[in-house]
């Protein structure tokens, strides 16, 4: 893969945002932002702007909370506020209330945006911790067997790809005697968009890694998996694993 394809990749990726991104005036004060990110309805994710002195607040106005728990999912146990802090703090953006915002300047603006779209759709996750969907968290269910496996890792781990724009990556296992940089991502919910998030980041990033830096997508498949999800991994060198068949990589991971 050449430098050259990459940045075709990536002005795809910028022309693709731009293209389905709208904007609308609410009130006068505030723009809403629509999207081309899907939550978990297949609906546009939407967020808004306000101008704030020199700068402004970005925020999804409560959307993600309110609809993680009209669909069942309480954020009411210390276990899940603290995943919920943990999520948050990951893409440097904070709760209001209920709502997910992060505060911008002129300079930073796309970064912020960027950060609190990925911290919506990672929270939007979340709506997997209501019964029956799943019993535990599937991001501890990865600590706990990287840990038992004895293999070496740092968790949320963020880099600066070519873009300029922070990436946050779950796990990071060094490099070893046998085994190059190895980069972990666990997807509870593997569909397009959430494999789209990570082929993006891991695009944006892999230029400013070693150049023989791996990557793997940990893939939750207590429900079907597409095989268009697989495929799309797989055409950017990212390595799909499927929780039901993570036996295969400990060898090289704990390497």
């Amino acid at each position: 893969m050449s430098v050259a394809e990459i940045e075709k990749l990536l002005k795809d990726y910028r022309d693709w945002l731009r293209d389905k991104t709208s904007l609308r005036e609410l009130d006068g004060s505030w723009v809403e932002i629509t999207t081309p990110y899907l939550d978990r309805h297949n609906d546009a994710l939407q967020i808004y702007a306000l101008r704030d002195g020199g700068g402004y607040t970005l925020t999804d106005d409560s959307y993600i909370i309110h609809d993680l728990e009209a669909s069942g999912c309480k954020l009411d146990t210390e276990k899940r506020k603290d995943l919920l802090r943990m999520t948050l703090n990951g893409f440097g953006v904070r709760l209001n209330d209920q709502a997910i915002e992060v505060k911008a300047t002129p300079e930073n603006f796309p970064l912020r945006k960027h950060n609190l779209i990925q911290a919506m759709l990672a929270v939007n996750d979340l709506f997997y911790l209501a019964k029956p969907v799943v019993e535990s968290l599937f991001y501890e269910d990865v600590v706990a067997w990287l840990d038992a496996n004895d293999i070496r890792y740092t968790p949320n781990v963020k880099f600066t790809g070519i873009s300029g724009y922070d990436q946050h990556f779950d796990f990071a296992i060094p490099k070893s005697r046998k085994q190059p940089e190895r980069i972990l991502q666990a997807i509870n919910r593997p569909t397009r968009e959430t494999a789209l998030l990570f082929i993006n980041a891991w695009t944006d990033t892999r230029q400013v890694r070693s150049a023989d830096s791996k990557a793997y997508a940990v893939l939750n498949d207590e429900l079907p998996i597409s095989g268009s999800v697989i495929d799309a991994l797989k055409n950017y060198d990212i390595r799909p694993v499927p929780w039901t068949q993570r036996i295969e990589v400990v060898t090289e991971l704990a390497a």
